[in-house]
């Protein structure tokens, strides 16, 4: 097969790539692996929020960029943060011009989310929802201008000439072998978040006993050709997810909500020794990596009392107060912190020093002073000392992997010297340099994927103004 651009990956990154080089009078094919007409990609089961660090994208760009640069704690590459937080409107005013639509959400940030919503679907609700009509109607405007989606055909091997990318090869649904000669391919397959292999080269001991909170598909292959292409990589460690119910792993209905984070940020988690192993200021994704990070990312414990459960516990849509015991969740329950600990399986003496010392350090205003050390983050932390007392078994959910192909600010693969690589793009999760760091700072994986997509078709096109 022949073209000028193959993309790799038929998710929002991919079409937006695809389409948007299409429009530039561009012969464009997208290659996804999977056979089903609505294959069942991340992008299909977004809650679709467009926003950048929980900020409102239509706020000014230099606050995006210091917000962007102050979650990473300086680890985001300079280049990528100021065309995220320069781009991020602009590539929505894009994919609207082009049929996607929008709606505003219930929270300041949120003024971008995909229609028809889909904030409250519980397990896999998605047919019909925000990602469900993105990505088909992304797909039929690719077609209007002769692009094409071949589904079941996956890429295996990037082909080169000269140091120069030349297009792939791959094996079609029936094992048939494929390849396609292009002028420059996009590598934009998604994260490695259900490669265990990976995972644990990542920093996470135990991968299988993380929640897959995502489509199950993200297998890191462009990872892997890039490597082997030649292609940097990033620092493979930290990934955006949530605490979820432990549940989850036998209970549909308690993915991808409720997540326990807020109450985490006003309580606290701990291990099955009864003690606390990470700051909780710092957020439900960095309590979610520190977990993964360890033996047990499924044997923790959430704690709250009763002011916490009915105040953190009730913020968000689809909150785990009631959503929690609703759905089938674990939820302990008790007058006193010692009947906890009998119901949870866990040392009573350990349990009562580790919130005795908590509550103490709080009431002294020396929570920092801790081990760990809890910060106030964005939430205030509360005394666990109203009974009744509460405890949730949780365990890690994973969305979407944070490292990964190391790209510039036109989206361009680096070589292993930092130049950028001829003929070869990646583009959203596929990418690394953004989000991660020591932090795991979470940035937001929608609006990196369109205006990382939308920079690579346009740098193909040489339209891109840098």
């Amino acid at each position: 097969m022949h073209c000028d651009l193959v993309v790799i990956g038929a998710g929002v990154s991919g079409l937006v790539a695809a389409l948007r080089a299409a429009q530039g009078g561009r012969r464009v094919l997208v290659l996804e692996k999977l056979i089903e007409e609505r294959y069942v990609c991340n992008s299909r089961l977004t809650t679709g929020v467009w926003h950048c660090c929980a900020m409102d994208l239509r706020s000014e760009a230099a606050k995006l960029e210091a917000r962007i640069m102050e979650v990473t704690g300086n680890w985001a590459r300079p280049d990528l943060a100021r065309a995220v937080a320069t781009d991020g409107v602009r590539s929505v005013r894009w994919m609207q011009k082009a049929g996607v639509r929008f709606m505003k959400g219930p929270f300041d940030y949120q003024s971008f989310v995909l229609s028809p919503p889909a904030l409250t679907a519980q397990g896999r609700q998605w047919e019909g929802r925000g990602g469900d009509v993105m990505l088909r109607t992304l797909e039929v405007e690719l077609a209007k201008l002769g692009g094409r989606v071949l589904r079941g055909h996956r890429a295996m091997r990037l082909d080169s000439e000269g140091g120069t990318i030349r297009g792939l090869s791959g094996e079609a649904a029936a094992g048939a072998p494929f390849s396609v000669q292009a002028n420059a391919v996009v590598i934009a397959d998604g994260g490695f978040q259900a490669n265990t292999q990976l995972l644990r080269g990542a920093g996470t001991p135990r991968p299988e006993a993380i929640f897959q909170r995502n489509a199950g598909t993200g297998m890191g292959d462009g990872l892997s050709m890039a490597r082997d292409a030649g292609a940097q990589i990033t620092d493979l460690r930290g990934f955006y997810g949530h605490v979820l119910s432990s549940d989850a792993f036998n209970n549909d209905q308690l993915s991808p909500y409720p997540y326990l984070d807020h109450v985490i940020g006003a309580g606290l988690i701990i291990d099955r020794n009864g003690r606390r192993f990470t700051d909780e200021g710092c957020g439900g994704v960095a309590v979610a990596n520190a977990m993964g990070a360890g033996e047990d990312p499924s044997g923790t414990i959430v704690i709250a009392d009763s002011r916490i459960w009915n105040e953190s516990g009730t913020q968000r849509l689809l909150s785990p107060n009631p959503t929690l015991a609703n759905n089938g969740g674990t939820l302990h329950q008790a007058n006193s912190i010692a009947e906890l600990a009998a119901l949870c399986g866990l040392d009573r003496a350990s349990l009562v020093a580790t919130i005795d010392t908590y509550n103490t350090a709080l009431k002294a205003g020396k929570g920092l002073e801790l081990s760990p050390p809890r910060s106030a983050g964005k939430q205030k932390p509360m005394p666990i000392e109203t009974a009744p007392f509460y405890a949730m078994p949780a365990c890690a959910g994973i969305t979407y992997t944070m490292g990964g192909i190391a790209i510039d600010a036109a989206s361009r693969a680096l070589a292993a010297d930092g130049s950028p690589m001829t003929g070869l793009y990646a583009v959203g999760c596929a990418t690394g340099g953004l989000e991660g760091g020591e932090k795991c700072g979470y940035v937001g994986g929608l609006v990196k994927s369109s205006v990382t997509a939308l920079r690579a078709a346009e740098h193909f096109l040489g339209e891109l103004a840098q």
